[in-house]
């Protein structure tokens, strides 16, 4: 089976994923095409082989807020229908087209009338789950910015609908540092850093590690600013006593898996992450902030409480029903993986 591979790129989660996924997917039957970003600010993608870079669309922020204005104008439209014509043409090449909410690879798919596998936390919003911000123009814009014949939405609850766990990679853990105070990672992309400055120099009694666009690492008493790095980035969040950060779902994902506590603030104006501080709240599984609050994150670090989630291998069960090539039913694979599903200290997590 050959398959096309489309991965949304501006954030860093649908590239962890990915990763996931290609530890299962043999690299000479799968073409990756990552949209969203500039090549040159990837990092770490020997596992993709011979990938492509598109610009595709992406969603235009200031100061941890979506800008409409702004995304209109930035992104180059002509680019992206001459990408998808092109990509058109070369899907009679495979068999299958598999997007990550990316939308060049599932509006090429959608024309040419290929078969094109959803497969993201996005596609779990065409159920019956958490929503928040869910107007008629964002429900619009997330029905339509990546089509896709099968959706399998992800999510850290199944809501008694028809979809998956989350897809977690976890890295393995060096011995943690001792005699240091404790360690808080901070991921705030959306947010002006300088604002994230403001907000965490008070609280000298923790270490935080602030991920973000930075050219090398440089310290400020007790702030560590680091520029991204999976290796790096892993081992904070293994040794972290809690993670600070937008709304997205994958971060969120790893910090719940590993048992982490939880503060997050949703990018305003995205109804992704507006939906998934909703569910955090609603499942009892983290905090979270509308503004950069200092009541809030002095609040949340003298919080003890987490919950810990096991998941299983979502990314392997996904590639051995995607090989299967029985799309039309994954009924099975959903129920098989949230009964393979554990949270600890909450027996009634997964069945309530």
């Amino acid at each position: 089976m050959k398959i096309l591979y489309g991965v949304q790129a501006t954030g860093n989660g649908h590239i962890s994923r990915a990763h996931a996924m290609a530890k299962h997917l043999p690299l000479e039957n799968t073409q990756y095409v990552f949209t969203g970003r500039k090549r040159e600010d990837f990092f770490d993608m020997e596992k993709f082989g011979d990938w492509e870079c598109l610009s595709g669309l992406s969603f235009a922020f200031k100061n941890g807020k979506i800008s409409n204005l702004e995304t209109l104008k930035q992104n180059h439209w002509l680019q992206f229908f001459k990408d998808v014509a092109a990509m058109r043409k070369r899907l009679k090449e495979y068999d299958v087209v598999v997007s990550d909410f990316e939308p060049v690879s599932a509006w090429a798919a959608k024309l040419a009338g290929k078969p094109c596998i959803g497969i993201g936390h996005q596609y779990a919003f065409d159920h019956a789950v958490p929503k928040a911000g869910n107007d008629f123009l964002s429900r619009k814009i997330m029905q339509n910015f990546a089509p896709v014949s099968i959706g399998l939405g992800l999510h850290w609850h199944h809501f008694d609908q028809n979809i998956l766990p989350p897809i977690v990679e976890l890295h393995e853990a060096t011995q943690a540092p001792t005699g240091q105070k404790p360690l808080i990672l901070v991921y705030l992309g959306f947010e002006a850093q300088a604002d994230v400055v403001e907000l965490l120099a008070p609280f000298k009694d923790f270490q935080f590690a602030i991920y973000g666009p930075f050219y090398e690492p440089c310290e400020l008493e007790h702030l560590k600013f680091k520029p991204a790095s999976r290796e790096g980035f892993h081992q904070d969040l293994h040794h972290c006593e809690g993670v600070i950060c937008n709304a997205g779902f994958e971060l969120a994902s790893e910090a719940i898996t590993l048992g982490k506590k939880l503060l997050v603030k949703p990018l305003q104006g995205q109804t992704e992450q507006e939906s998934n501080a909703r569910a955090l709240y609603e499942l009892d599984l983290g905090i979270a902030m509308d503004q950069l609050q200092r009541p809030t994150v002095d609040a949340w670090l003298q919080w003890n409480k987490s919950q810990k989630v096991h998941y299983p291998d979502v990314a392997k069960h996904i590639v051995n029903w995607l090989q299967g090539g029985n799309w039309d039913c994954y009924r099975d694979l959903s129920e098989d993986l949230w009964q393979k599903t554990s949270a600890e200290g909450n027996r009634n997590f997964i069945t309530s």
